[in-house]
C-alpha cells in the first residue's frame, strides 16, 4: 500500500474558502490520503461546512480558539500519516501535487529530504495565477535554503511543503507562542533538520493573496514581539548549521525584515533586536520611507503611518479581488 498523506488544516473563520481549501485535499489525485480540518473556535460557519465533509478520509475537530499553531498541533496529535501536508484554510493544492511530490521521494527514498513544490499568488480564480519563481526554486542543501532565505527575502507558502513523519518528529511541534510568522519558523526549523530540499517545479500550490484577516499585520507590541522571537529562531538555526561571517551576514538581512513592522517607541523589542545584531556583528537601522510614507508620517507619526499604509494595502486587495471575482461572473 502506498503511503498514507496526512493532509491538516487548521480553520479559522474561514467561511468564504474552506470549501474550495477541502475540495482541493480530497481531490487529490495520491489515493491514500486523510484530511483533517481542526477548526480553532470559529464565529462564522467555518465549523458546519466542513462538518459537511467528514467521512471515513476526513476528519473534522473542534477546538476553543488557541491561534493557529495550537490548532496545527493538535491537529499532528490524530495524524497517522506518514507524510504531512499543510494546507491554509484559503489556499488550494494541485489536484496531483502531492502525487507529483511522492513520486519523487520514491527515486530520494530519503524521509529526511524535504519537498517543495512550485507556487503561485491568486486573487478568486486561482486558474489565472502567475508563477513567480525565485532562488528557492531549486534542489538546494539545508544552510544554503536558509542563506537564500534570509539573504533574498524569499518565502515559500506551507501548501508547496512535503514533510515525512520522520523529519516533522526531528523539528518539533510548532511554536505556540508565536502568534506572527509561525511558518518563517517552522520551516526554518524542519529545514535544518533535514538532509536537504527536493523542489518538484511540476508540482503546484496556489495562495490566496486577498485574504484579509491575514494581510492585516498587527502593529502591538505582542505580534513585534512575535515577529522578533520567530526572526531569531530561525536566525538561531541557521548558526547551528554553520556559523560563519557568510552565514550572519545573512542573518542580519533577515533580522532587517523585523523593521518593517516595528516603530521607533517600540523600544523593549529594538534593544533585542539590535542587541542580536550587535552579536551577528552588525547594526539595525531604519531605512528610508518613500516620500508618500514620509508624508503620511509627519502627519500621524509612525506607528499610525505603517497602519495607514497596511490599510490602504488591504483596500487594494479587496478591490483586486472584487474585480476577479466580477470577470469570473462575466466571462
Amino acid at each position: 500500500m502506498p503511503e498514507l498523506i496526512s493532509i491538516i488544516i487548521p480553520a479559522y473563520n474561514a467561511e468564504p474558502w474552506i470549501k474550495e481549501t477541502i475540495e482541493s485535499a480530497l481531490s487529490q489525485t495520491w489515493s491514500n490520503k486523510e484530511v483533517i480540518v481542526i477548526d480553532d473556535g470559529s464565529s462564522d460557519k467555518t465549523l458546519q461546512i466542513a462538518k459537511g465533509y467528514e467521512s471515513k478520509s476526513l476528519k473534522v475537530i473542534a477546538q476553543e480558539n488557541g491561534g493557529a499553531n495550537v490548532a496545527r498541533n493538535k491537529a499532528l496529535e490524530f495524524a497517522q500519516g506518514d507524510y504531512i501536508q499543510w494546507l491554509d484554510a484559503d489556499d488550494l493544492l494541485a489536484p496531483d501535487k502531492i502525487e507529483r511530490q511522492m513520486l519523487e521521494m520514491k527515486k530520494l527514498a530519503n524521509p529526511r529530504v524535504l519537498l517543495t513544490s512550485s507556487w503561485a499568488r491568486f486573487y478568486y480564480r486561482h486558474t489565472k495565477a502567475r508563477f513567480v519563481p525565485d532562488n528557492l526554486w531549486q534542489d538546494l542543501e539545508p544552510k544554503e535554503w536558509l542563506i537564500t532565505k534570509f539573504s533574498e527575502h524569499v518565502w515559500m507558502n506551507p501548501a508547496t511543503w512535503l514533510v515525512s513523519r520522520k523529519l516533522a518528529e526531528m523539528a518539533g511541534p510548532w511554536d505556540e507562542r508565536l502568534v506572527r510568522d509561525q511558518d518563517g519558523e517552522y520551516i526554518s526549523k524542519v529545514v535544518s533538520k533535514s538532509e536537504g530540499i527536493k523542489f518538484v517545479p511540476e508540482s503546484k500550490a496556489y495562495y490566496r493573496q486577498c485574504n484579509q484577516s491575514s494581510l492585516s499585520r498587527q502593529l502591538s507590541d505582542k505580534s513585534v514581539e512575535s515577529i522578533f522571537l520567530s526572526k531569531s529562531l530561525a536566525i538561531g538555526y541557521l548558526r547551528s548549521l554553520e556559523d560563519s561571517e557568510r552565514t550572519r551576514q545573512a542573518c542580519l538581512a533577515h533580522l532587517h525584515g523585523i523593521l518593517g513592522y516595528v516603530s521607533p517607541e517600540q523600544t523593549a523589542v529594538l534593544q533585542k533586536a539590535a542587541a542580536l545584531a550587535h552579536e551577528l556583528g552588525g547594526e539595525l537601522s531604519f531605512p528610508a520611507p518613500g516620500w508618500k510614507y514620509s508624508i503620511i508620517a509627519q502627519v500621524v507619526g509612525l506607528r499610525r503611518a505603517k497602519a495607514v499604509h497596511r490599510a490602504m494595502a488591504m483596500a487594494k486587495m479587496s478591490v483586486f479581488r472584487k474585480l476577479d471575482m466580477w470577470l469570473e461572473s462575466a466571462l
